[in-house]
């Protein structure tokens, strides 16, 4: 995407490429659409490999779908069940790509979505940390600083060097938050996240995000309860793949008040 900026006189060009910069959006979704196919069984998906047939099922996820997400703002993704709002945040994480559709992604994405995924077992929790962060293509001075960090947040004591394979559940997806939350991500990506473990972790949860929000962190937040309203001034609510409304928190749930309780 090529863009041209015409040089003020007396302004240094670099000064005005970070001004550029800075209105740029973070995210940025133009007509997306995404189209998964659906096999009804292992035979037919293997023959699909080699050779294409129309009475495959189609289902499509995301229908055109535009918007833009500026750095710092905190924007809840509402809908019912199937409405696309996993998808949506895969294309945003890199894990799925779209059948159509341009995506802007601009920073480091940290995502609360599948918390106790790639954990290897036999590994402790202190080098499940490293290993992940390694993963990410940390270096070793930001990887220790973010060691001590998740440590401390998940608090398994003696646990963390015992391997993740002896952890309970909800051991593990207090790792896996401690990890994702500490990374100092420029964008944080949370699906339901707190809604799992006990009363005080998910008070300590909130109180993290709320702090990342304050050093201008763009989080996006999918929920089906109140949490949304803690976190999130604007709302995009999505319907059968598409964006039916984009705006206030209040406006979204006073159109749609049942996400409200």
């Amino acid at each position: 995407m090529s863009e041209k900026t015409e040089l003020k006189n007396g302004t240094d060009d670099k000064e005005i490429a970070k001004e550029t910069d800075a209105e740029k959006p973070i995210i940025s979704f133009k007509d997306v659409s995404k189209v998964y196919t659906l096999y009804r069984n292992s035979r037919e998906q293997f023959a699909a490999l080699f050779y294409s047939s129309k009475k495959l099922m189609k289902h499509k996820a995301l229908d055109g779908v535009s918007f833009d997400i500026m750095k710092g703002e905190s924007v809840a993704i509402i809908g019912r069940n199937g409405a696309g709002k996993s998808t949506l945040l895969k294309m945003i994480t890199g894990v799925a790509f779209p059948s159509s559709g341009e995506i802007y992604v601009r920073g480091r994405v940290s995502a609360l979505l599948e918390l106790t995924a790639g954990f290897i077992p036999d590994m402790t929790g202190r080098e499940n940390i490293r290993f992940r962060c390694y993963v990410f293509g940390l270096r070793n001075t930001a990887i220790d600083e973010i060691e001590k960090k998740a440590i401390a947040f998940a608090d398994l004591k003696e646990y963390i060097d015992q391997p993740v394979r002896t952890y309970s559940s909800g051991m593990r997806v207090r790792l896996g938050f401690a990890i994702n939350i500490n990374m100092d991500p420029d964008i944080l990506v949370i699906d339901e996240a707190l809604s799992v473990g006990d009363n005080n972790f998910k008070q300590k949860c909130k109180a993290k995000i709320n702090e990342l929000i304050k050093k201008n962190v763009t989080v996006l937040y999918v929920s089906h309860n109140k949490d949304i309203q803690d976190f999130c001034k604007r709302c995009i609510y999505l319907q059968s793949g598409k964006v039916m409304f984009d705006g206030t928190m209040q406006e979204t749930l006073k159109k749609f008040p049942e996400f409200a309780n």
